[in-house]
């Protein structure tokens, strides 16, 4: 009879880890995910001075494989600074800032498995102060990054840089917005996404006391940005920095979507179009851009919707959540939790 007991006990937990689905990863700190052209998931995070790379062979089910990425002095870390990843055909590239404002960047060569550090990405020394950017590929092995940028007079502005050798060399650094209002939003990160030859820049612009998201676009590949476009018809009148910059992805067809937030309330946003609100919360972000996933966070619960099913789910508890499709077309969603990263496959 106890026999019988202790394994209708082993059963219980063990239907209970399978129905909850979170692994803890290891310690650290601003996960993030991405799948490459193959459809290997790569999750990079930061623990102190380190960067850590966990790849996983069966589409997100286990993450076994953690290798060291870079070490960076002094790395900026939390609330959305940390280290970047984007990955593509042959190679993925992070990016990581050290609080003197310096770009670091690494690169993964997926066919021999090794990490190598490259170049500084920012021409002007110290001029990535405030530790804020994003980067993103195409799929041939281009990558493109976009930060905030302080040099010339000590305001922040956005700068554009790309690489076509996987980070060995970078473009000359090119400020494509300055505002007129003499910085934009100081604690907001900037968000890229690339479509062929077109690539769009979304930021957090300071004008007339809003703080409200703006679109860039360029369709030659940087060589012209057009003047930013505001999104939604409402604006953020905010003496303050909101701290939460929003999340942005082009499809093969152009059309752009982007999710934000304003007062608290999470947006889904279209150029030219009224944003619609999809939930209450804030750090909201957006991946695949053929069958969008959103996901943000509200209070200490963790929210993901798929645009195609327009109900919210439950994921976790925790925050800076982040998510991925994987190739069974299933969601791999990661986090941060009591300073461990955390992922579940759903």
């Amino acid at each position: 009879m106890k026999a019988i007991l202790f394994i209708f006990v082993i059963l219980i937990n063990t239907s209970y880890l399978i129905f909850s689905g979170e692994s803890v990863i290891e310690k650290g700190q601003q996960p993030q995910i991405t799948a490459d052209n193959s459809g290997t998931l790569r999750l990079v995070y930061g623990e102190g001075d380190k960067i850590f790379c966990a790849t996983s062979p069966d589409n997100g089910l286990t993450f076994p494989e953690i290798k060291l990425v870079g070490e960076v002095k002094e790395m900026a870390l939390g609330m959305s600074r940390g280290p970047q990843l984007a990955s593509s055909k042959n190679y993925s590239l992070v990016s990581a800032i050290d609080k003197k404002g310096s770009i670091h960047i690494f690169q993964l060569n997926h066919k021999s498995g090794k990490w190598s550090g490259m170049a500084i990405a920012n021409d002007t020394a110290g001029s990535a102060l405030e530790g804020l950017m994003s980067v993103t590929a195409d799929g041939n092995d281009n990558f493109y990054a976009v930060w905030l940028d302080i040099r010339n007079d000590g305001k922040n502005k956005i700068c554009f840089a790309f690489t076509t050798d996987q980070g060995t060399t970078w473009t000359k650094n090119k400020i494509i917005y300055k505002s007129p209002d003499k910085t934009v939003c100081e604690c907001c990160k900037p968000a890229i996404a690339v479509s062929k030859s077109k690539i769009y820049v979304m930021f957090r612009n300071w004008l007339n006391g809003s703080r409200d998201l703006y679109l860039m676009q360029s369709d030659d590949r940087s060589n012209v940005f057009q003047p930013p476009v505001k999104l939604g018809y409402g604006t953020w009148k905010l003496n303050g920095c909101p701290m939460d910059g929003g999340g942005l992805v082009v499809n093969q067809k152009f059309i752009v979507s982007s999710v934000w937030q304003r007062e608290g309330k999470i947006y889904l946003s279209k150029p030219d179009e009224n944003e619609k609100m999809v939930g209450t919360g804030v750090r909201c972000n957006i991946t695949d851009a053929e069958n969008p996933i959103i996901t943000w966070q509200e209070g200490s619960k963790l929210k993901l919707m798929e645009l195609s099913e327009g109900k919210p789910i439950d994921i976790g508890k925790g925050s800076f959540i982040q998510a991925v499709r994987t190739r069974d077309n299933k969601i791999v969603c990661t986090w941060e939790e009591d300073g461990n990263i955390i992922f579940r496959k759903l």
